[in-house]
């Protein structure tokens, strides 16, 4: 079922995604060389202590996996797509890509959010990969209009990130988030504009643009640890997400400062 939030869960919302944005600041901050996946997680384990929120990921079970996820966040460095579990062993280098995807409680409320950095310096396509791929959510969130379609969102995000020559990662997508990590609806980054379920003032979605470099297609790692996805190919893949509330006036993103 679809819920909509009502104005003060919706302002819970706001409260809880500005401290996301807080938190994800300063992860990206400690995305250094030479630091280890494992370590950007003990960081934001202080970090939801210090600002008294719930690492909800930590502990949760989806239907897909064998085991409840391990960690507060996911960390997906270079060609994992989503759903990278933090390691002692995975070291950053100079040039690597992460994407740093968390979520948290707040006053019984949860957002959503993520963003691709840079660690160090890295190449210019992997730069331009991860710009488009943010400018992508921007044109998705634009189209999560009041009275339009959730087509209208995946049509927005494919349009512009084939025209940039990049693919957008069919397999996964955004949803409905508040209530639960993961609520109805399901949200591609592709579709026919004016298609789906029409959206409403009170809607919460993440929306979330998972793009590659190369071509769209991506395994899932079933006999490894359950939970990483990495692009098939081997080239790398970005992925922005904002936690967005849809009032009378608009979309409005809860998950920035």
């Amino acid at each position: 079922m679809v819920t909509k939030k009502t104005k003060e869960e919706i302002e819970a919302l706001r409260h809880g995604g500005r401290i996301l944005a807080k938190i994800l600041r300063q992860l990206a901050e400690a995305s250094k060389p030479g630091v280890s996946t494992a370590d950007i997680n003990d960081l934001a384990l202080e970090l939801v202590e210090e600002y008294k929120v719930e690492p909800v990921l930590l502990g949760y079970h989806p239907d897909f996996a064998a085991y409840p996820y391990p960690a507060a966040l996911c960390t997906s460095v270079n060609n994992t797509v989503q759903h990278g579990i933090p390691r002692e062993d995975e070291v950053l280098a100079e040039g690597d890509i992460i994407n740093l995807d968390m979520s948290i409680g707040y006053e019984g409320m949860i957002v959503d959010s993520g963003i691709t950095v840079p660690v160090g310096k890295t190449d210019p396509e992997s730069m331009r990969l991860m710009k488009v791929t943010k400018e992508a959510l921007a044109l998705g969130i634009k189209a999560a209009q009041p009275g339009n379609k959730i087509g209208d969102i995946g049509h927005a995000v494919a349009t512009y990130v084939r025209a940039q020559g990049f693919s957008i990662v069919e397999v996964l997508c955004g949803h409905g988030v508040g209530y639960a990590v993961h609520e109805e609806p399901m949200i591609p980054n592709y579709g026919r504009a004016g298609t789906g379920m029409t959206i409403e003032p009170g809607h919460v979605f993440a929306i979330e643009p998972i793009v590659n470099m190369g071509k769209k297609d991506v395994w899932f790692d079933d006999d490894g640890d359950g939970y990483s996805v990495y692009t098939k190919d081997g080239s790398r893949a970005a992925h922005f997400e904002h936690t967005v509330a849809i009032t009378e006036k608009g979309p409005k993103i809860m998950t920035e400062l």
